[in-house]
């Protein structure tokens, strides 16, 4: 999954409370994070299907690829993007474009608020104290933000390899321990255990 699921629910819970004192009177928080957090579940979720899928397709173009010279990366790019099109699905993975650089699409991340927002009203005890397009926007400069956190600490966690004494080669088994390790060690600065320890909020 493009984002670990820890954070997912830190993503949930934490925008739900920011709305909570902006945006929406919420009686039921609990209610209302675990929605959140069910969207974007179900959406990387299908981000890793359509992957799987392409996987599993890209067998049958060993030899098409060896002959026409393509790289396996490439030919994934093709395939994900065909399986995206016929099933009419926006990808979560971001292209690395764009002035802010996360995990998660700003096409897929504008889905979601979408999806968040026109679940609220039928939350009982949930209620907009803003119209309905001003509250999407809200989750989507709150999705944005949060979602900006894990890639900073997704950032520090790989320059603090690049600071090692000797240089560990990416994607290595020394390498990926080494980011685990690390990437842990940033997250739970906000309150986020991908050890599965409670979670708490940045306030």
């Amino acid at each position: 999954m493009l984002i670990p699921v820890p954070f997912i629910e830190f993503l949930a819970r934490e925008v739900a409370k920011r709305l909570a004192k902006q945006a929406c009177t919420i009686r039921d928080l609990d209610r209302v994070s675990r929605d959140f957090e069910s969207i974007v579940l179900d959406e990387l979720s299908l981000e890793d299907e359509i992957n799987a899928e392409a996987r599993a397709l890209l067998s049958q173009y060993s030899e098409y690829m060896r002959h026409q010279d393509i790289s396996y990366h490439e030919m994934f790019s093709r395939v994900k993007r065909k399986i995206l099109a016929e099933r009419k699905v926006v990808s979560a993975a971001a292209d690395g474009r764009g002035r802010r650089t996360m995990k998660l699409s700003r096409d897929k991340v504008l889905e979601i608020s979408h999806k968040m927002a026109a679940t609220l009203p039928r939350i009982p005890g949930t209620r907009l104290t803003k119209g309905w397009n001003a509250t999407r926007l809200e989750i989507q400069r709150h999705l944005t933000d949060i979602l900006m956190l894990e890639e900073k600490s997704d950032r520090l966690a790989k320059r603090k390899i690049t600071l090692q004494k000797r240089e560990i080669p990416e994607g290595s088994e020394e390498w990926q321990v080494l980011h685990r390790n690390y990437y842990e060690d940033e997250l739970k600065k906000y309150g986020v255990f991908l050890t599965r320890e409670p979670t708490e909020s940045i306030g």
